[in-house]
Parts: structure tokens; C-alpha cells; sequence
């Protein structure tokens, strides 16, 4: 593919006075374009500049000419893997639980009735149960007085240091303890790899998926881990009635997060994991944006 770079000037100001200008600015991209903003991201990150405030981009062109960096030695970039499911108008998480509603509850057109001409909003309105997606359980999901989510500090399920234990659903379904040994867990966000997301939103996910052991929640609990993820249906043996799995972790403060998916995508390490779900007083589960930050 040919190597393509922009020319740029730029001009800074700085919140606390003064400012910076560039001219005949050069930057590798990757692709064949790259907007204002992203120009500004990059210089302020690369020259380490503070207290940035209005930024103008100026006389921009794309040329041909070689990468003058190699693209690993930037080592600020980082990269995104998003790691949720779409939660879309009918979905069904759960057997045997309603579908997700998603309608407006203002349309475009009715508020062109109430707003001046030209100017139009969209308001949503949305229905479901919380178990929807990919979503994290806290304890009060299992007990009565187990902290609920608006209890729970960010620092439980955001920018957590994480890793990935592949246990291929093809080759077992019920992953014991015996998949977490001889791996770094404490204070970790344990993401169970099966594959199982494959099926999402088929009949066969809700069948025979795989799931983790109670001698592998009891493991969990005891490296002290942080939070435990898993791309399956559930993160306990669901032909039964009893959850030892959610039972022990939550039990324990660790958080839940189930139906995640494109773990494949993931390092086994060297990547930060988060799922923020809203402040709400009284529930124990909610869907999350669950992400990893690639280091």
C-alpha cells in the first residue's frame, strides 16, 4: 500500500496565554485521510502540551511520500476492542424474559411541531429488562443487601488490568479451576474465552453453553480477583436451579459481567478492561459498553 502523509500548519493558543504555530507540519497516517481533530489529538500528545485551548488546522494535503516512524514506536497510540453486543428493538437476552422495546417516544416529525423551523430532535424511549446485552451483576443481583449499583465505585469496573483464559468451548464446557492456574490473577478482570458468542442470538446460545465450575468461583475468589467476564450465556450451569458461581463471586464482591464477545480479539494480556454501567439505586445488574484499551 502506498505510504501516505499530511502537510498541515496549525495555530494554538493556550488557556493560561500565549500559543504555539507549525508550519509545513508533516505526520504519517494510515489511511488515505485524517480529520482536524485527530491532527490536534496528536500534536498536543507528541509534544506534550498542556493548557491547550482554541486550535486551528490550516492549508492540510494529503501527499505520497515514505513513513519517515515506524508504526510501533508510537508508543502513546492505544487501540479500542470493543467487546459488548448491540442491544437493538427485540432482542432477547435470556429465555423466557421480554424483548428489549426501542421506539420514539418523540419523532422527528412531531418535533417539528414543537421547535423552530429547521430544528428537529429524536427522543427515545426504551424498555427492558436489565438483564439485556451484555451486562454486569453486582452483589445485590444475588443478595438482599449486597451493594447495588449505585453503591459500587468506579474503580470496581473501570480501566482494570485484564486477562484473557481461553477455554474453547469445543473442547469443555464446564471450565474448572483448573484453567486459572499458573496464571497472574489478583486484583484482575478474569475474561473467560469460549467462543460461545458465535451463536448470539440463535437458539442453540441458550443450549448447553459453556460455563464455570463452583471449585472455579471458589479459585477466583481466593487469587482475588477483581471482577470475572465470560462470552457465554451465563456464567454458571443453568440446567440446574442453584447458581453457586454468582453466588461465591458476589458473595465476595466480585462483579459479574456475562454475554460479552469478540474476545478473540484480545491479547492474553497487556490490556485495561472496563464495563460502566449507570449509577441506579436499587438494581444489581444493568447492561454495559464493555471495552478493552489495548496497551
Amino acid at each position: 500500500m502506498t505510504d501516505k502523509r499530511v502537510v498541515f500548519d496549525f495555530e494554538f493558543e493556550f488557556t493560561n496565554g500565549g500559543g504555539i504555530q507549525g508550519q509545513d507540519f508533516r505526520l504519517d497516517i494510515d489511511g488515505d485521510d485524517i480529520d482536524d481533530a485527530a491532527l490536534v489529538d496528536y500534536i498536543v500528545r507528541d509534544l506534550r502540551l498542556l493548557m491547550v485551548g482554541p486550535t486551528r488546522i490550516l492549508n492540510k494535503k494529503i501527499i505520497v511520500e515514505p513513513h519517515k516512524r515506524k508504526a510501533q514506536s508510537d508508543g502513546a497510540r492505544r487501540a479500542y476492542v470493543e467487546l459488548s453486543h448491540v442491544i437493538e428493538d427485540g432482542l432477547v437476552t435470556y429465555p423466557g424474559l421480554p424483548a428489549a422495546r426501542i421506539c420514539d417516544y418523540l419523532s422527528r416529525e412531531r418535533s417539528r411541531e414543537v421547535y423552530a423551523p429547521g430544528t428537529e430532535f429524536q427522543i427515545a424511549k426504551i424498555e427492558m429488562v436489565a438483564n439485556t446485552g451484555t451486562y454486569l451483576d453486582c452483589p445485590s443481583h444475588r443478595y438482599e443487601h449486597g451493594h447495588d449499583l449505585s453503591q459500587i465505585g468506579p474503580e470496581a469496573f473501570c480501566d482494570l488490568e485484564g486477562i484473557v483464559i481461553r477455554a474453547d468451548h469445543r473442547q469443555v464446557r464446564a471450565i474448572d479451576a483448573s484453567w486459572f492456574r499458573e496464571r497472574e490473577l489478583r486484583r484482575r478482570a478474569v475474561l473467560v474465552h469460549t467462543g460461545w458468542d458465535a451463536y448470539w442470538r440463535e437458539d442453540a446460545y441458550a443450549v448447553e453453553h459453556p460455563f464455570l465450575t463452583e471449585d472455579a468461583a471458589h479459585y477466583l475468589r481466593d487469587c482475588g480477583v477483581k471482577l470475572v467476564g465470560i462470552d457465554s450465556m451465563n456464567i454458571d450451569d443453568t440446567r440446574g436451579r442453584s447458581r453457586p458461581v454468582h453466588s461465591v463471586l458476589l458473595g465476595a464482591d466480585i462483579l459479574i459481567v456475562e454475554h460479552l464477545c469478540n474476545l478473540r480479539a484480545l491479547p492474553d494480556e497487556g490490556f485495561e478492561f472496563s464495563a460502566m454501567p449507570p449509577k441506579v439505586r436499587g438494581a444489581g445488574t444493568f447492561p454495559v459498553r464493555a471495552m478493552a484499551r489495548l496497551r
